[in-house]
């Protein structure tokens, strides 16, 4: 039977877990699999494949949709992440799954606040109050502190030149 790796991405866990699961796995045993690799399912916690929007559900024995080798498994509390992004005077807020990527929110931002191309490739997200700027890869869901289902960043120049 072929396996395949997959990689588990936990909340409030840093780093990324190498598991594997057969080719045609069911979701009980991608559970299964996911806690071999010492990962604890709680009622609370919610499984999201790659970035999909909705959380896997289903009975035990239904098979895994879209399973393929490479792909990352989300383990969160949080079934959506509300996130805040301000800039200049203006703030919006949009829900986006735990497996969303920074570039997702960036993408969502410049659209909303109507940035052209050139001015959004000169912008990066740093979280609000601090000086952290999360790669554009960065799950969502590993920047979550604590038990809330918030993020708040601030679409920024990458460089301010003064002079």
């Amino acid at each position: 039977m072929t396996k395949h790796i997959i990689f588990i991405q936990v909340q409030e866990r840093p780093g990324i877990i190498e598991a594997e699961v057969i080719e045609a796995a069911t979701i009980g045993e991608l559970r299964k699999a996911i806690e071999a690799v010492g990962v604890a399912l709680e009622a609370e916690t919610h499984i999201f494949i790659d970035e999909a929007e909705e959380p896997l559900h289903g009975e035990h024995h239904h098979a895994v949709p879209g399973l393929k080798r490479g792909m990352r498994v989300h383990v969160s509390r949080c079934k959506r992440i509300k996130t805040t992004v301000h800039y200049l005077e203006r703030s919006a807020e949009h829900e986006f799954a735990p497996g969303a990527r920074v570039r997702a929110v960036k993408a969502w931002a410049v659209h909303t606040f109507k940035l052209n191309p050139k001015d959004a490739a000169e912008h990066v997200l740093q979280i609000c109050k601090s000086t952290k700027r999360p790669a554009a890869d960065t799950p969502l869901h590993e920047l979550v502190e604590g038990h809330a289902c918030s993020l708040c960043f601030d679409l920024i120049p990458e460089k301010r030149v003064e002079g």
